[in-house]
């Protein structure tokens, strides 16, 4: 059975995710930057709402992985922050300036996770390490439950080789779930070709505002987008999940 776990930006996302038959939900904010943290308010009431699993991004700002020591109690606090509100996991990401898993960092935020049960996920920072399959080791010694990846490239599909690789590699060892530009039309060929068994989509449709007024002398983020969001539809879910098990169904 192949899974599905959704990229959620928003409360309605979130519930959305689980409505098209998502296994876990990584909630997060800012999602066209990378994704950071969301607030303590979404974090509960997603919580409440759900049946399903949730796992909350553990990212104080867009950019880098390389955090700074203020940056890194915000981590600290945000994973407590989870503990608190019933979460089952988080996902997390630091590196060293030269490219390499800052283990002596990652452990101390696993550790706090653990000891308040919740599970740990390794984001995307894992495609800019400089040594994939040296990071692969390094974060499963730490004993994270999954890399979430798209090989090192921009989406999953160019990254396909690499992330067979790191299946492969993996052994069962660690769950490797590719994400990135996974969607309706490469989905089936993703399985086939990886032998991954978790994937991960934001599966997003872009949503009208219902504002009947709109000003439109003035820009404040992109040219239309003051009157659209994106939110996860679950149709795509149901569509994504039904298209990865045909391959083996």
């Amino acid at each position: 059975m192949i899974k599905l776990e959704v990229c959620a930006n928003s409360v309605h996302s979130a519930l959305a995710a689980q409505e098209g038959g998502a296994i876990r939900v990584e909630l997060c904010d800012n999602l066209r930057e990378g994704g950071t943290t969301p607030s303590c308010g979404q974090i509960k009431i997603v919580r409440d709402l759900l049946n399903i699993q949730l796992y909350v991004l553990i990212r104080p700002r867009t950019g880098d992985f390389v955090y700074s020591n203020l940056e890194f109690e915000v981590m600290k606090l945000d994973i407590e922050t989870c503990v608190k509100n019933g979460c089952d996991g988080v996902v997390i990401g630091i590196l060293n300036r030269d490219g390499s898993i800052d283990k002596e960092r990652c452990a101390q935020l696993i550790s706090i996770a653990k000891a308040g049960g919740l599970g740990v996920t390794f984001h995307r920072a894992f495609d800019v390490c400089r040594d994939y399959f040296e990071a692969l080791e390094d974060i499963i010694e730490l004993g994270c439950e999954r890399i979430l990846t798209s090989g090192g490239k921009s989406t999953a599909m160019e990254g396909a080789n690499i992330i067979s690789r790191l299946v492969s590699i993996a052994a069962n060892r660690i769950t490797i779930m590719p994400g990135s530009g996974i969607n309706e039309y490469n989905i089936a060929d993703l399985v086939r070709y990886s032998g991954a068994i978790e994937f991960h989509s934001s599966a997003r449709s872009v949503v009208e505002s219902k504002m009947t007024y709109r000003n439109d002398n003035i820009l404040l983020h992109g040219v239309g987008e003051e009157y659209t969001m994106q939110q996860t539809d679950p149709k795509r879910v149901k569509r994504l999940i039904k298209l990865a098990n045909g391959v083996i169904g």
